[in-house]
C-alpha cells in the first residue's frame, strides 16, 4: 500500500542524534537495529524474519492465514531470547502465557470463528501498568514479587482484542525519569548504539520495538516519557489527550498528568492501537465520555493546506544544534508536502518546566506514599516499630 502523506513526514522527520536514521532510510538501507548487521527485505519472509513487519503486516497476514498465531509468537520469542543480552529491554518475559493464548487464537482461527482484525498480534507492556499473575515491578526492589490481582484497563482491552502480551518492559523506577537508567534490574540500551540510551521513563518499550523484539508497545507519559524515547529510537509515540485512555491499572506518578499511549514503528500502527485504548471507563473518574473517532481515517488523505504552528521559543537558547537541524528538516518536509508554516509564540514557555516539576513533585509525594512496605512494597525484616520498619524498608530498597 502506498504511503500517505502523514507516514511520509512521520518517517522522513524522524531522526537519531542529528543523523537522518527516519523508517524509510533504515528499511531501505536493510539494518537491524539491534545489530545493525542486514534486514532481510524481501516479499516473502521466512519464520524468523516476522518480527521485522509491522503491526499492520502482521495483522494482515495472519488474518489471511498465511502465518499462525504461535509461529509469530514463536519468532518474536526467539528474537528477544537473541537480541536480551544486548538490548536489556524486558524484565519479564511471559513465553508460556504467550504461547497458550497464540494456541487458542489459532484454534479459534481454524474453527472459522469470527475474530478481532489484530487477533495474534504481539505486544510489550511497561512495567508500571498492572497485569494479573504477571509481576508488575514499576522498576523498583519494593514491587520485585508483587503480581497484581487484576488487569489494568488498557490490558483488557488488548486481551478482548485477540493481541498477546510478550511481557513487562524496563523503566525508569516509578517512571521518575527521563534516561530508563534509573531502573533497579539495570539500564535499558538504545538498540541502534548500545553505548547510548533509549531515553525514558519508557525506555524499555521503546527499545523493545526498536529492537524488534515487538512491533509495538504501551508505555506511559507525564511529562515526555512516551514522546522522548520513540524520538530516541526513532518510533512513533503519542500521549493522548488526556482522558483519552483510562488511567485505571497504571501505577500513578503524577495523576493530573500521567496518560498510557502507543509507541510504533509506523504513525499507522499507532492509531490502529490508540483506536483500540481509547474510550470511556466508568472506573477512571478523569475518563473522557467523547465519542472515539475512527484515528486511521484520512492518514492518506495528505496535508496540503494544513496550517501548523511551530513554536519560537522552543527552538531558542538551550536547542542542541542536531535537533534544531531535524526539526528545520521536518518543518521543510511539512512544507515540501503543502502545508502552511505558521511561526507561534507562547510567552508562557519559560514557566513551562518549574510548573511541571511542582504538580508532578506534588502528586508523586502523595501517590508514592503507599510504598511504605506496609500497604504496598516489601518490608524490611527485623523492624521493632513502625517508623523503624518505614525508615528501614526506604533504605533498603
Amino acid at each position: 500500500m502506498a504511503l500517505g502523506a502523514f507516514e511520509r513526514l512521520a518517517r522522513a522527520g524522524s531522526s537519531l542524534w542529528g543523523s537522518p536514521l527516519g523508517f524509510d532510510a533504515v528499511r531501505s538501507a536493510g539494518y537491524n537495529p539491534a545489530t545493525l548487521r542486514p534486514r532481510p527485505l524481501r516479499e516473502h519472509y521466512t519464520l524468523t524474519d516476522l518480527y521485522c513487519l509491522t503491526a499492520q503486516e502482521l495483522a494482515r497476514r495472519l488474518a489471511a492465514q498465511e502465518v499462525s498465531a504461535r509461529e509469530v509468537c514463536t519468532a518474536f520469542l526467539t528474537h528477544i531470547e537473541q537480541t536480551e543480552p544486548a538490548v536489556r529491554a524486558f524484565l519479564t518475559v511471559t513465553a508460556e502465557k504467550a504461547l497458550a493464548a497464540a494456541h487458542v487464537i489459532d484454534e479459534r482461527r481454524a474453527r472459522k470463528e469470527p475474530l478481532p482484525p489484530l487477533a495474534g498480534v504481539p505486544i510489550a507492556i511497561k512495567d508500571n501498568i498492572v497485569t494479573r499473575d504477571v509481576r508488575t515491578t514499576c522498576a523498583s526492589r519494593l514491587l520485585e514479587n508483587w503480581a497484581p490481582v487484576y488487569d489494568a484497563t488498557v490490558v483488557e482491552r488488548l486481551t478482548a482484542h485477540g493481541l498477546i502480551s510478550l511481557g513487562k518492559v524496563n523503566l525508569d523506577e516509578f517512571a521518575m525519569g527521563s534516561s530508563c537508567e534509573n531502573s533497579a534490574f539495570g539500564a535499558s540500551c538504545n538498540p541502534w548504539d548500545t553505548q547510548r540510551v533509549p531515553g525514558g521513563s519508557s525506555g524499555g518499550s521503546a527499545a523493545a520495538v526498536a529492537a524488534g523484539e515487538a512491533p509495538w508497545a504501551l508505555g506511559s507519559d507525564t511529562g515526555g516519557s512516551i514522546r522522548q524515547p520513540a524520538a530516541f529510537c526513532g518510533l512513533v509515540g503519542m500521549k493522548p489527550t488526556y482522558g483519552r485512555v483510562s488511567r485505571y491499572g497504571l501505577v500513578a506518578f503524577a495523576s493530573s498528568l500521567d496518560q498510557i499511549g502507543p509507541m510504533t514503528w509506523t504513525v499507522t500502527d499507532n492509531a490502529l492501537l490508540l483506536e483500540l485504548l481509547a474510550g470511556h471507563d466508568p472506573r477512571d473518574a478523569t475518563s473522557l465520555t467523547a465519542p472515539v473517532p475512527r484515528f486511521t481515517q484520512g492518514l492518506d488523505n495528505g496535508i496540503q493546506g494544513v496550517r501548523i504552528g511551530v513554536i519560537q521559543e522552543l527552538l531558542g537558547e538551550g536547542t542542541a544544534p542536531q535537533v534544531r537541524a531535524a526539526v528545520e528538516a521536518a518543518i521543510h518536509t511539512l512544507e515540501t508536502l503543502g502545508a502552511q508554516i505558521i511561526p507561534v509564540t507562547l510567552p508562557h514557555t519559560q514557566v513551562a518546566v518549574p510548573t511541571y516539576y511542582v504538580i508532578a513533585a506534588a502528586e508523586a509525594s502523595s501517590n508514592l506514599a503507599r510504598y511504605d512496605g506496609v500497604r504496598y512494597g516489601t518490608a524490611a525484616p527485623g523492624s521493632k516499630d513502625l517508623i523503624a520498619r518505614l525508615t528501614a524498608s526506604g533504605v533498603e530498597f
